[in-house]
């Protein structure tokens, strides 16, 4: 492999399918690297807009993605990887620079990560499924190596 000097690899993700994918990826990274994992859980315009407007429970919310970060958890914990999350709005209602794909180059700056992956195509336009469109411009603007998945 290529020699690369890799202490914290941001996951990117947002439930899907695809996202289970990038943080095997991730994961099997961290592990060669002897680097840790942070999972990235990103919110799409759909589901905070609901959450804005009441109509979705943020409890609710909060243990669909606490649900997906315990399996991150448990498959970085059985690689002997160091893991961590966190949760992002991919989208707001008053700051239009605010989008999926910024709120992942910005959580990489704030962590000073040094590798990213992200989940791709196929989207299948399912609420949530939210990175897949983002993928492009986290590819076009990190500073960092994007692996997307």
């Amino acid at each position: 492999m290529t020699d690369l000097d890799i202490d914290l690899v941001l996951a990117a993700v947002d439930g899907s399918e695809e996202s289970h994918e990038a943080v095997d990826y991730s994961i099997a990274l961290a592990a060669e690297y002897d680097a840790g994992v942070h999972a990235l859980y990103v919110l799409d315009e759909e589901v905070v807009r609901a959450i804005d407007h009441g109509v979705v429970d943020e409890s609710d919310v909060a243990d669909d993605s606490e649900a997906f970060t315990d399996s991150v958890a448990r498959r970085a914990e059985a690689a002997g990887v160091t893991h961590s999350n966190s949760i992002a709005y991919g989208f707001s209602t008053s700051v239009k620079t605010v989008h999926p794909g910024s709120v992942v180059l910005d959580t990489a700056e704030e962590l000073e990560s040094d590798f990213i992956v992200v989940p791709r195509e196929p989207v299948s336009g399912d609420p949530g499924e939210v990175l897949g469109k983002a993928a492009e411009y986290v590819l076009l603007y990190a500073s960092q190596p994007v692996l997307s998945v």
